[in-house]
């Protein structure tokens, strides 16, 4: 798990699911990138997004990215997750950044400096963050 302060201000956790420790505080909002829903007590949505693909619904996902990314300017303390917390959950993180103004061929790089120095692990989910609509 890990906190990060993305060029606007806005804070945003990323980490994986799969060590099964829930986080403190939990967080007011989560986002999770997983092929089937996730149970959290707490307010969030999920992408279907299988492990080392792109979201099934591009537009859905993009919405979402972009409510998360509203929530934590508003100071809401938001998280986003996948099983491992790097390559989807990167992937999303560099949208966040495309978002905070980072410009796009160079939000991955950002998040590997800032979040995960692995974060995005396949070359269509680099091209996903280098299209992802500012």
């Amino acid at each position: 798990m890990k906190t990060i302060e993305l060029p606007d201000g806005a804070v945003i956790t990323g980490r994986g699911l799969r060590d099964g420790k829930m986080v403190e505080p939990h967080p007011q909002y989560g986002v999770y990138l997983q092929p089937k829903p996730v149970d959290v007590p707490w307010s969030h949505d999920w992408i279907d997004w299988p492990d080392f693909r792109l979201p099934r619904d591009h537009d859905a996902a993009i919405r979402l990215i972009r409510t998360l990314h509203a929530r934590a300017l508003s100071g809401e303390r938001v998280e986003v997750a996948c099983s491992g917390g790097v390559g989807r959950t990167g992937t999303v993180i560099s949208c966040l950044a495309v978002l905070a103004g980072v410009p796009a061929g160079e939000a991955v790089a950002w998040t590997r400096a800032n979040y995960h120095r692995r974060a995005v692990e396949t070359p269509w989910q680099k091209r996903w963050v280098r299209n992802f609509p500012a």
